[in-house]
């Protein structure tokens, strides 16, 4: 961002430029993002908008940024104390569609279509550490001892689900969630020799 803002007013037009970025590259993806259609849709002018953001990388930046911020607060929001194994499993899938449901169309944009601006490396690692963690949180709660790979194959499995199921309608579906738990508690159940 080129300028912090401090006002109240100032903040309300970083944001609003903020949600109307989030809307337009959600509408048209990466090919007909444009900063104009931005400025437009927040009701600002274009120099308004490169005031705060000195080019479109830094916009797409803060957008996803905020969208990272948005699906962490969701996951965080499970909490991993005494539980049951089959509660924790029922929580975290249940956190997990809740997550991909926090503007999915936003979502899938960022995640799923090729971006022409590169991922901040620094805010993706640590928000795949700690989406990483509630899946070992998870593991760690069956019997039997386990490697760390087994929270990234998990981890994997239901973002397949999960975003296959986004992609079709069907993410808020009963019987996905009952699927899906029944793959997680199938997967670490321990295995026969």
């Amino acid at each position: 961002m080129r300028k912090e803002p401090r006002q109240a007013r100032s903040r309300a037009t970083v944001d609003s430029i903020v949600q109307a970025g989030a809307r337009v590259l959600s509408e048209r993806g990466w090919a007909g993002f444009n900063t104009n259609e931005v400025a437009e849709v927040a009701g600002v002018s274009i120099g308004s908008l490169y005031q705060y953001f000195p080019d479109k990388q830094a916009l797409i930046e803060a957008i996803r940024q905020r969208h990272l911020n948005e699906v962490l607060a969701v996951i965080r929001a499970v909490r991993v104390g005494e539980k049951s194994a089959r509660q924790l499993v029922e929580d975290l899938v249940g956190g997990m569609i809740a997550a991909h449901s926090v503007h999915p169309e936003l979502h899938r944009v960022l995640l799923e279509e090729t971006s022409p601006y590169a991922n901040s490396v620094s805010d993706q690692s640590v928000f795949e550490t700690e989406y990483l963690a509630r899946y070992a949180a998870v593991v760690a709660a069956y019997p039997g001892s386990r490697s760390p790979m087994v929270a990234q194959v998990l981890s994997a499995a239901v973002e397949g689900v999960i975003h296959s199921a986004a992609r079709r309608g069907t993410l808020q579906s009963p019987e996905l969630k009952e699927e899906l738990l029944h793959l997680v508690c199938a997967y670490l159940a321990p295995k026969e020799v």
